[in-house]
């Protein structure tokens, strides 16, 4: 087993990589200026359309864009109430709404073109289901956040099965090897064919897989630390290890790793093999469930920018990424088109338009096009 290891003394001195540059706090630019400087973006109400079959949304727990441009969402039918999903009872309780199906595919019109999940032979479906990601050959990963799910899964288009790593059952740890702990996301690095996981809600950990046969590659921790499990207080910039949950995981086309902690209101990057880069503090007053919920690079060839979805704030802000600082942001709490509640995840498409996921009450799915 091999984990990555970033200098002891440089956790140590983690105050310093401020001065150094290697922790960065960004500065939010306000002004029509600032706004002018980046990327503008304004919600498309008619998207999604309207399910098929009476169905509804749970909790939007996973989206992502496909190579192809297609948006794919997974959500919780668990988290619809008795109310949402009165056609189901018995007696019937209302005429409106059963379940739809977990996965599902839209196009960049938003209307349904499959759906498929749950339960099957071969592999363990999640009893909650979290995070979702389309690879560039069109397959589709899931995972799950309940305290028994410690694996992810991965499906073709059509919804077969392929392969799974890990199992059900109980963690074993941020430096075990093969178990997973209720993984929220996943990133595949397809020159190298390995998939990096966000790891998770019980591990606090990047480990990264070959995504043809599900083996071992590396892990690391904050830092590039090895990850260490003893409980510490959350909301600490200058933690030396990640914080419950290690919430995404992305790659940019420069080769680097961004890593959501989301309850440490922070942002850190790292090289493929795990050595540290820097970090970005993002909000630090923020309390609750943090300010770094999930990010995605812009669709720019430099990828200039970040678009980083924060579920306490609900908002997503547009960061500049080679220093952090934010100089625009979309959205506010409420329930009208363009608000959020728990803004989850987010995807982009090659044209630059904008995919949000919410859960709690959220329940839903929404798409934001590239304003004039």
């Amino acid at each position: 087993m091999r984990f990555l290891r970033f200098s002891s003394v440089a956790v140590s001195l983690a105050v310093l990589l401020l001065a150094a540059g290697c922790m960065q706090m960004p500065q939010r630019v306000e002004g029509a200026s600032a706004a002018s400087a980046g990327p503008r973006y304004a919600v498309d109400a008619t998207w999604p359309k309207p399910l098929p079959n009476n169905w509804i949304l749970g909790q939007v727990a996973g989206i992502a864009a496909g190579p192809d441009d297609t948006i794919w969402i997974v959500h919780r039918p668990a988290s619809l109430t008795e109310d949402e999903r009165g056609a189901t009872l018995t007696p019937k309780r209302s005429k409106c709404c059963s379940a739809a199906p977990p996965v599902l595919q839209f196009n960049r019109e938003g209307r349904l073109l499959r759906s498929w999940g749950g339960k099957g032979e071969g592999y363990d479906w999640p009893a909650n289901e979290h995070g979702i990601y389309v690879d560039p050959k069109g397959n589709v990963w899931v995972g799950g956040n309940a305290a028994t799910d410690h694996m992810l899964i991965k499906f073709t288009a059509d919804g077969k099965f392929v392969m799974q790593i890990g199992r059900p059952g109980a963690s074993r740890g941020s430096n075990d090897p093969e178990q997973l702990g209720r993984p929220a996301h996943m990133e595949l690095d397809a020159a190298a064919d390995e998939l990096y996981v966000a790891d998770g809600y019980g591990n606090r950990r990047v480990i990264v897989f070959d995504a043809s046969s599900g083996r071992y590659k590396r892990h690391w921790g904050a830092y590039g630390n090895r990850p260490d499990d003893t409980k510490i207080a959350d909301y600490n910039p200058a933690s030396p290890q990640f914080a419950n949950p290690v919430h995404c995981v992305r790659l940019t086309r420069d080769d680097l790793v961004y890593v959501c902690d989301r309850m440490n209101n922070r942002i850190q990057v790292f090289k493929k093999s795990g050595e540290f880069v820097r970090q970005f503090i993002d909000e630090p007053a923020t309390r609750g469930s943090g300010s770094v919920w999930d990010l995605i690079p812009s669709e720019d060839p430099g990828q200039r920018y970040l678009l980083v979805a924060d579920g306490t704030n609900n908002e997503v802000r547009i960061v500049l990424r080679a220093s952090g600082e934010v100089i625009g942001s979309f959205g506010r709490p409420g329930r009208q088109a363009g608000d959020f509640h728990w803004v989850h995840n987010i995807a982009i498409d090659s044209q630059g338009s904008v995919y949000t996921a919410e859960v709690d009450t959220g329940k839903r799915a929404q798409r934001f096009v590239r304003a004039p």
